[in-house]
């Protein structure tokens, strides 16, 4: 590399070397254009931070990454408005107005269950093992588990739903 009679030159001589590293983090080679151009304008408003008789390729090289690590983390945190106007924003988000009538329609296909499925099936739903399920129903443990089973397939069933976990996240 030939001699630049200031620090200022050898900084700007550096930008092909920068512009090549900058590409190591972005996608397209505008964008590693700007980072390189960001890094020259960055190290050269900040000349008085370098020491002299260090490394100022690395210097440049530690400006190049730390600049692209806050854009990287404030890309994170914020978008730009322009980037609200292509859709990818909306995430698509249930009503709050649906719930009532859900939980209405799950209270009618519990309150039409059979007693001896409702009453093993809301101690369970209630946090009672199926020890405690089965003493309180005079009962053996698997035919408390059998009950719950059957009940929760008889709701399913009056709900319409394909699988629990569809049920669970209606």
């Amino acid at each position: 590399m030939p001699q630049y009679p200031s620090i200022q030159d050898d900084i700007v001589a550096l930008r092909p070397v920068m512009q090549a590293f900058a590409r190591r983090f972005t996608k397209s080679d505008a964008d590693a254009e700007d980072l390189a151009q960001e890094t020259i304008m960055k190290a050269l408003s900040h000349l008085d931070h370098f020491t002299p008789g260090t490394n100022l390729k690395s210097w440049m090289f530690t400006i190049l990454r730390n600049h692209y690590c806050s854009q990287y983390k404030r890309s994170k945190r914020c978008r730009p408005a322009s980037d609200l106007s292509d859709g990818s924003f909306e995430i698509p988000v249930p009503s709050d107005q649906d719930w009532p009538l859900r939980l209405k329609d799950v209270s009618d296909a519990i309150d039409r269950l059979p007693q001896q499925l409702r009453q093993p099936l809301m101690l369970v739903v209630a946090g009672r093992s199926y020890m405690d399920a089965a003493k309180e129903c005079g009962c053996e443990i698997g035919t408390i588990k059998s009950r719950v089973a059957r009940a929760r397939m008889a709701l399913m069933l009056a709900l319409d739903e394909v699988s629990f976990s569809e049920a669970a996240t209606r």
